[in-house]
């Protein structure tokens, strides 16, 4: 072994150790909870994603004429491809119950506050970008309801004042849904925005490193044994445990709940109901309870808001003099998200 380091150390002149002293930062105590350790959960899901997203790309066609017969295929005749899909699925639903509930805890824990409102606003990013990346992957199926709703999600965009015509016509390729449509949501879910993820991502995990991870204090921890550990082995074995778990879960759900086709998508003929994915339920239910124009500037708002709270919050803050009156709103905002997704969830239609 010291002749092939020795070997390396010639053509890679890296010093090993130099590499693993950098990577091996101390770690705040409070990540030996699981439940505060999520930041990498969203990453290991996206590399089972990419590898996942690769393999059944040998078999997509991306056309409306293929679309759903390649689907069909991998589902039910190529080798283990019902698995592959499933994990596909399943991994996409986790990861962006992953994202949301990793933003949330960095919002109820305070953790964007200075000097870390740029990687709030990176963070937002990354949830964003995860939740096409969702909408364009179901919409490549050619189901009745993947297909409906694509054409509901642009005409949607098309009312986003002054830019919502251009945003319909580069996602559809036209006015309404064509032969150039499909292939263009293939290009962005696989293409171009796992592209943008990871270079923001790549952002993150880089001004992680610059300022440290939070530090939290819990009432009734002894200071003196609530000391920060290393990366390696410590924080390390924790990730990996969590990465095999959510393999097992994965597994599970992909053979207990495997994914089914539905019917194929008939451009003459409107569903009687039509829902996207659960993660747009709130936004969906939203359009509803508001005209066209007016759910989109206010949901607009809305995330231009959340961009930008670390800022807000310190203006809040400076007004009435109360830490934690951003944790309040937070509690009514994340109430009335989980609200209007349960009542989308249970109504006919």
């Amino acid at each position: 072994m010291s002749d092939v380091r020795g070997w390396i150390g010639e053509r890679v002149p890296v010093s090993i150790d130099a590499v693993a002293a950098m990577s091996n930062e101390p770690v705040p105590h409070h990540l030996k909870r699981w439940w505060f350790a999520l930041g990498g959960t969203p990453a290991y899901l996206f590399v089972v994603q990419i590898v996942t997203g690769v393999l059944l790309a040998f078999y997509y066609q991306p056309a409306p004429q293929t679309a759903y017969e390649s689907v069909r295929y991998i589902t039910e005749e190529a080798a283990f491809g019902w698995y592959l899909r499933g994990l596909h699925k399943w991994g996409a639903t986790l990861m962006i119950a992953a994202v949301v509930l990793h933003q949330m805890r960095v919002f109820f824990t305070g953790a964007y506050r200075k000097p870390r409102e740029l990687n709030w606003m990176i963070g937002m990013t990354l949830l964003v970008c995860t939740l096409m990346l969702g909408f364009t992957g179901y919409s490549l199926v050619f189901e009745q309801l993947s297909y409906w709703g694509a054409t509901v999600g642009a005409n949607i965009s098309d009312t986003v004042p002054v830019v919502g015509p251009l945003m319909k016509q580069v996602l559809l390729g036209g006015d309404t849904y064509n032969d150039r449509t499909l292939s263009r949501f293939f290009i962005l879910h696989g293409a171009v925005l796992p592209v943008l993820l990871i270079l923001v991502l790549m952002m993150h995990i880089g001004l992680v490193r610059l300022l440290g991870v939070t530090e939290l204090e819990f009432e009734g921890e002894d200071p003196k044994t609530a000391k920060p550990f290393n990366f390696f082995p410590e924080h390390f074995y924790t990730e990996l445990i969590i990465g095999l778990t959510l393999m097992i879960l994965l597994s599970a759900l992909a053979v207990l709940v495997p994914v089914e086709m539905g019917p194929r998508a008939d451009p003459q003929v409107t569903p009687e109901v039509i829902k996207p994915e659960w993660f747009f339920y709130v936004a969906f239910r939203w359009l509803k309870l508001f005209s066209g124009t007016t759910a989109m500037l206010t949901q607009g708002f809305i995330v231009f808001v959340m961009f930008g709270w670390p800022f807000i919050d310190a203006w809040l803050v400076r007004r009435f003099k109360y830490a934690e009156i951003s944790v309040w709103i937070g509690v009514a905002g994340a109430s009335a998200i989980m609200g209007l997704t349960m009542w989308e969830a249970l109504v006919a239609h």
